[in-house]
């Protein structure tokens, strides 16, 4: 009797005595299988369509833009002058982007498919939009720059105040340093209220939530579409006739807070909201309290973020009249004091230099606002400046003092290795470490 192993041992490869197995019946075919297609003589198989790039300006494009533009102008004018009663220079416009939106729909139609009309439709619109918008702004400021164009160029305008300048005298006599100087008071003495007000609201509304904190943002969000005369009326009524106090500029510059802080606060818990819950969490890991955590890990990344609401509240700010009209009164003389004595501001000016209907008036009226323009433009440069740097992006000067903290270690370090008794360089080298990891960690 013979007997076979079902496996050969290593190393034997001869043929081994006794009858060969029985053969093993085939695998039968699977049901489903994968099927390649077939590869192309030139290589691998591609579309015969190219997808297009909508971002890219073609040709095509342009030649739609201004057909469109042709077609709607006259369609527009022979419905005007020749087929129905219309006049008006809005009703022109208004019905002539109505037609340039539908021939330019109508001209992308013969070349692209719909997903690709509907993007360039609304590209079209976004952006006619936006330069509508720029377009005002642009006129705004340039015809203020332009009435205001006999006025600006004297000197006296910024020295001088309107008390010894009448209705009929020059523009060489006179000007708005006492308006001036009480938007700076008032501004400052608002954001003095409003900054650090608004900074610790936002913070609580993100840090401690709960029902009272929903119940602050909701009056918070309230209080933006508040009107500025309520404003100035319920500082009237409280300040100036409830408390007795004068007509002044601190009186203006709580009626000018009451406007900012809203738009502080609602800025900014965006802002605070933004930032990664990660970081939090890494502090927190770290043992880190939760007033430490948001001094150092949640304003010093939202800083830049922060500093743009603080800009919104000082534009919303620095530009009220009915707040001001009636809690700072109106002079022409300059007054230092915001304790006590009416004192005007730039918009005020303005607004009652603009009424009179003397020319020279007319013109330090516009010149005042063109003096305001400027003024915000210089806010907002100075607020770039500061707060338009990153994240542990230092300072010239604060990389120049880290410089010397770190050379005052390595000379510590230094003494302490060479000192009899120390603990070697060793000890040295783990408070080099340590000392590295403070100053990243600061930074």
């Amino acid at each position: 009797m013979t007997v076979t192993a079902s496996h050969s041992p290593p190393g034997d490869q001869g043929p081994r005595p006794g009858p060969d197995p029985a053969p093993r019946p085939e695998a039968a075919p699977s049901a489903v299988a994968t099927v390649l297609p077939a590869r192309r003589p030139g290589g691998l198989s591609t579309r015969a369509d190219s997808r297009r790039n909508l971002s890219t300006l073609h040709a095509t494009d342009v030649y739609a833009l201004l057909g469109a533009g042709a077609a709607a102008l006259a369609v527009t004018w022979l419905m005007f002058d020749r087929l129905l009663p219309f006049n008006g220079t809005l009703g022109f416009l208004v019905i002539a982007y109505a037609l340039f939106v539908g021939f330019y729909a109508l001209l992308v139609s013969f070349d692209e498919d719909g997903p690709a009309v509907r993007d360039r439709v609304a590209a079209v619109v976004v952006q006619s939009l936006g330069l509508v918008m720029l377009a005002a702004l642009a006129f705004v400021v340039v015809y203020t720059l332009y009435e205001g164009r006999e006025a600006l160029p004297h000197l006296n305008f910024y020295t001088q105040s309107m008390a010894d300048a009448g209705p009929v005298e020059p523009l060489s006599v006179g000007g708005i340093l006492h308006a001036i100087v009480g938007t700076l008071w008032q501004i400052s003495i608002a954001l003095v209220i409003c900054i650090p007000t608004g900074l610790v609201c936002a913070v609580f509304l993100n840090e401690v939530p709960g029902a009272f904190s929903r119940f602050v943002r909701t009056i918070v969000e309230a209080m933006t579409a508040l009107p500025s005369i309520v404003a100035g009326l319920f500082i009237y009524a409280t300040i100036i006739l409830g408390l007795g106090f004068d007509r002044s500029g601190l009186a203006a510059a709580l009626a000018i807070s009451v406007m900012m802080l809203p738009i502080i606060i609602r800025a900014s818990d965006v802002v605070i909201r933004l930032v990664p819950g990660t970081l939090r969490e890494a502090s927190y890991a770290l043992g880190t309290s939760r007033w430490r955590t948001v001094w150092h890990v949640v304003l010093p990344t939202s800083r830049s973020g922060l500093t743009t609401a603080v800009i919104l509240g000082t534009a919303r700010g620095v530009g009220e009249t009915s707040p001001v009209l009636l809690t700072a009164g109106f002079t022409a003389e300059l007054n230092t004091n915001p304790l006590q004595d009416p004192m005007v501001s730039l918009p005020l000016a303005a607004f009652e230099l603009v009424k009179s209907p003397e020319p020279t008036y007319i013109a330090r009226g516009f010149g005042t606002a063109a003096v305001l323009l400027v003024l915000v433009l210089v806010l907002f440069v100075i607020a770039r400046v500061i707060g338009g740097r990153g994240p542990g992006k230092l300072t010239r000067r604060q990389e120049h003092r880290r410089v010397r903290a770190s050379r005052r270690d390595a000379q510590r370090f230094a003494a302490r290795a060479a000192a009899p008794g120390s603990a070697g360089a060793g000890a040295a080298s783990t408070d080099s470490t340590a000392s590295s990891v403070s100053t990243r960690s600061t930074t």
